[in-house]
């Protein structure tokens, strides 16, 4: 009789999520206080376990929604952990991915049953386990895919300004940007749209918005965005 794989080993698979927003001034990552054992009131990526009808995707994906009420999120796979004592309750693998979000589209009512936060990227806590590594590794990954991929602008409003496009790339590749520099690469880039409207808050003349215009970037065939900054 054909035993399958009932000799080897069974080892939990979990998928934990860093969830990056911005708030117009700092990139934060959203963190959940655990409210279980071990580690019970610990800050914690959010995450759970993958089940049998799942894809790892899938689970990503239904823990987001679980946390933060959202679809459509930009996920992307990061890395797999699989230190043997990473968990010291079972023998588990944790694929991390990371997501971003606008901070103004989430829901703030489930954020607060999970008991989460937004922790700005310069006051993180010592997280739970491996996770203050999961977060280094996504922050290194976002500094990357944001030079050659307009994800940065998952992170905005609708409308935005290029005070707020540029503060956004200075928060996440952590350095001051030349604006005359930064605009001009962004307008030759043509994956912008210049509105007839104003934003009156930042001055009596006032900055005019913008959109992001996904079917110019697909146009484009991705190949063609690089920010040399």
């Amino acid at each position: 009789m054909f035993k399958g794989y009932i000799p080897e080993d069974k080892i939990f698979l979990a998928v934990d999520c860093i969830i990056f927003g911005f708030d117009d001034e700092d990139l934060k990552v959203l963190l959940i206080q655990r409210d279980f054992e071990p580690e019970k009131g610990k800050w914690s990526l959010m995450g759970g376990f993958l089940k049998k009808n799942e894809t790892l995707d899938d689970a990503a994906a239904r823990i987001l929604f679980r946390l933060t009420g959202m679809h459509d999120i930009y996920l992307e796979q990061l890395y797999a952990f699989s230190a043997v004592d990473r968990d010291p309750v079972e023998r588990t693998i944790s694929t991390s991915y990371y997501a971003i979000i606008n901070i103004e589209k989430h829901n703030e009512e489930l954020i607060e049953n999970y008991n989460a936060k937004w922790f700005s990227l310069s006051q993180i806590p010592q997280l739970i386990f491996d996770h203050n590594e999961m977060l280094e590794k996504a922050v290194r990954r976002l500094r990357r895919r944001t030079s050659i991929n307009p994800i940065g602008f998952e992170l905005l409003p609708e409308k935005f300004t290029m005070r707020q496009l540029q503060k956004l790339y200075e928060t996440i590749l952590d350095k001051e940007l030349d604006k005359r520099n930064f605009i001009n690469k962004i307008k030759s880039m043509d994956i912008v749209v210049k509105l007839n409207e104003k934003d009156m808050t930042s001055s009596t003349k006032g900055s005019y918005l913008y959109k992001f215009d996904q079917n110019k970037y697909d146009a484009k065939q991705v190949n063609d965005f690089y920010l040399k900054l």
